[in-house]
C-alpha cells in the first residue's frame, strides 16, 4: 500500500540527517507482518531481489527496456555513479553510523549499503539521471506487531533527470511497485516459514 510522505518523515529515522537535499519519491507499507526481531529477515528478502527475474512479465520487459536504453544513452557508465559523478553519502554519516557495519549489499541491484541498524537499513545508487537512496524501516503497529516500510529518496540530476523521473513515474506506480509488493510478500512468507521450521533462509549478514 502506498503511503503519504509523512509516514516516512514522521519517523525518527537516521536517514533524515543524511539526505536533507533529497526528495521523497515513494513510500510503501510492505506486506511483511512480523515481530520485533524480524527485521534481518526483511533486509535479506529485499537484497535478494532481481527485477529482471520478477514473476511479472511486464516488469521483466520494463527492466530489459531500461537496461537497453541505459546502454544506448550511457546512463549507467561508471563515471555517472557514486564516487564519480556524486560523492558517497557515507561521507555525510555521523561518526556512530560511519563506524557501524554498512550491512549487506544487494545481490542484483546497483546499490551500495550505507548502514544497518536494528530497525533501519539504507543503500545508495547513482547514474546519469539521479542520486537515489533505498530506505527500509521496521515500523511498530498500534497492535504491537511490526511491518516493513520502504521509502525511495532521490536527487534528480538537472532538468534531464527531473524529466526522466517524471516520465517513468506512471510505470513505477502502475506496474513495477504492485508486482514488487507481491514478490516481497511471497519472499517474506518463505522466510517466515523457514524461521518457524528452524532454518531461516539466508539471514542478512553484516558486510565484512
Amino acid at each position: 500500500m502506498r503511503l503519504p510522505e509523512t509516514a516516512h518523515t514522521s519517523k525518527p529515522w537516521r536517514i533524515h540527517d543524511v539526505t536533507p537535499d533529497f526528495r521523497i519519491e515513494d513510500v510503501w507499507a510492505l506486506p511483511t507482518p512480523g515481530g520485533v526481531g524480524d527485521f534481518p529477515l526483511l533486509v535479506d528478502a529485499l537484497i535478494s531481489f532481481d527485477l529482471s527475474h520478477s514473476s511479472s512479465r511486464a516488469v521483466r520487459t520494463l527492466v530489459a527496456i531500461r537496461w537497453k536504453l541505459g546502454a544506448l544513452l550511457g546512463l549507467d557508465k561508471p563515471k555517472t555513479g557514486v564516487g564519480s559523478r556524486v560523492p558517497t553519502l557515507r561521507d555525510r554519516l555521523p561518526e556512530d553510523l560511519r563506524d557501524a557495519s554498512p550491512g549487506p549489499r544487494p545481490r542484483d541491484l546497483p546499490f551500495s549499503p550505507l548502514y544497518l541498524l536494528g530497525d533501519e537499513w539504507a543503500a545508495e545508487a547513482a547514474n546519469q539521471t539521479m542520486h537515489g537512496v533505498l530506505h527500509l524501516g521496521w515500523v511498530r503497529e498500534p497492535s504491537g506487531t511490526y511491518r516493513g516500510q520502504l521509502a525511495v529518496l532521490v536527487k534528480p540530476n538537472g532538468t534531464f533527470g527531473t524529466l526522466y523521473m517524471a516520465a517513468i513515474k506512471p510505470f513505477r506506480h502502475l506496474i513495477v511497485y504492485p508486482m514488487l509488493m507481491r514478490d516481497i510478500e511471497n519472499a517474506w512468507r518463505a522466510r517466515v516459514a523457514g524461521k518457524v521450521a528452524g532454518h531461516a533462509t539466508h539471514p542478512a549478514q553484516e558486510e565484512v
